[in-house]
């Protein structure tokens, strides 16, 4: 003779897989994992750069390459126009000359000028500071993204509107 277990009556239950389950507790459950799921693709989105990155380079030059698949492989859509001189395009964006690097970029109406961390595009994108007109690596040093070499160590500029600098982030 087989003994079936006691169902409390008047509560909700179902069974599954040989078990009981109080009907409120499995919709709770069901809602922690919905709740965590969406968190999850918020987060993801939210992580996800919202604009493509239009790069501008010199055609003769073989640094930006590498650059570029650095912003890439860190989740970035790269439009990339090789052009015979760079210049016009960092005065539109009024990067100075003096900050000035080997190729120019722009993201969400900021410039980005030289090899400037993925990372720190993403903070840039994220704290959208009022007075920032972009980030600048100036020159090409050695062990920053896309330049070969040891790693050399280096700041990443944000410049202004009217040129004047602070630093954002030590590498």
């Amino acid at each position: 003779m087989q003994v079936k277990a006691a169902v409390p009556r008047g509560r909700n239950v179902t069974r599954t897989g040989g078990k009981t389950m109080d009907i409120h507790r499995r919709r709770y459950l069901v809602a922690a994992v919905a709740t965590t799921f969406a968190s999850s693709l918020a987060a993801s989105a939210r992580a996800a750069p919202a604009q493509p990155v239009t790069v501008y380079e010199n055609v003769a030059c073989g640094c930006c390459g590498g650059w570029i698949e650095h912003m890439r492989a860190n989740g970035f859509e790269v439009r990339v126009h090789d052009v015979a001189d760079v210049t016009p395009h960092k005065e539109r964006l009024g990067v100075p000359m003096e900050l000035a690097s080997c190729h120019t970029a722009e993201v969400g109406g900021y410039a980005i000028e030289g090899h400037v961390p993925a990372a720190d595009v993403r903070r840039l994108l994220s704290e959208r500071p009022a007075t920032a007109r972009g980030l600048t690596v100036p020159g090409m040093v050695p062990g920053s993204p896309g330049m070969d070499g040891p790693h050399t160590a280096y700041a990443t500029l944000m410049f202004d509107s009217r040129g004047r600098t602070s630093i954002f982030a030590r590498h």
